[in-house]
């Protein structure tokens, strides 16, 4: 499927019937000779506005897969980069094809599930690429809050948003049509595959966001195009921590701590 080196039908078929986790643990070593991956036509125009954001010390990417983000921290962090995900599998295919160039900063691979994150407040940057879909409408807030409790006081996360399809468009009835097949899915089998790509809304998002105590931008990426209306089809999402702010779970820290005990094997 999708290339020679990709996964087969019934490698997805596999996938598709497992969690989450397994799930990607099956499809890691063919995941980047698939769609999954998020492509380089949205991570180079990211990592252009993060350098005009930056630069940052330390930066973790959330979800991060076999490694599309943890490439773009090494291109904006100084000192230390991370990459966080439940599935071991995507993390040591991440390992396996880190190319340590001189001078990058130092990468760790952490297993972990984002919705309880085993740092303390010490990244200036967070960044996700498709991850979102995996979780919830009501998982959100705390997934938000989990990322705002790994921050220091300014830091921001930083994430890309495409605009809905419009009603009625081919892209529309596809996403719609998938969404409908995985609820079926999950009504009919267990365990759950959590992945809906319609419940990731601007509007909610930055709500919630907001909530949670972050200050929400956002940022036009023109390189992806703009609708006939002239509104952009793919935003950045830039939402920063204020510095006379931490998070709850950060203020009864007494010490900073950097990743280790987590770091998988």
């Amino acid at each position: 499927m999708f290339a020679p080196q990709g996964p087969t039908f019934r490698e997805l078929a596999v996938q598709a019937l497992s969690s989450v986790e397994r799930g990607y643990d099956l499809l890691a070593p063919t995941f980047d000779h698939t769609p999954f991956r998020t492509p380089e036509a949205i991570l180079k125009p990211v990592s252009r506005a993060l350098r005009r954001l930056g630069p940052f010390d330390s930066g973790l990417d959330l979800c991060c897969g076999t490694g599309a983000g943890t490439d773009v921290l090494r291109q904006v962090c100084r000192e230390r980069v991370t990459g966080v995900d439940l599935s071991a599998g995507m993390l040591t295919q991440g390992r396996a094809r880190e190319r340590q160039a001189a001078g990058a900063p130092h990468t760790a691979w952490v297993r972990a599930d984002a919705r309880a994150l085993p740092f303390g407040p010490v990244f200036d940057l967070v960044v996700s690429f498709g991850a979102f879909g995996h979780f919830l409408p009501r998982e959100r807030p705390g997934l938000f809050a989990q990322v705002h409790s790994v921050l220091r006081p300014g830091g921001r996360f930083v994430f890309p948003i495409g605009a809905p399809a419009r009603p009625g468009s081919p892209g529309y009835w596809a996403l719609l049509a998938f969404d409908t097949a995985m609820r079926v899915r999950n009504a009919l089998w267990r365990p759950r595959f959590v992945m809906y790509y319609r419940t990731f809304r601007l509007a909610d998002v930055r709500t919630e966001l907001t909530r949670a105590g972050f200050d929400v931008q956002l940022h036009a990426l023109p390189e992806l195009g703009r609708h006939p209306d002239g509104s952009p089809r793919c935003r950045l999402v830039v939402a920063t921590l204020p510095s006379r702010q931490r998070s709850a779970v950060a203020a009864g820290r007494q010490t900073e701590h950097a990743p280790g005990p987590a770091e998988a094997p």
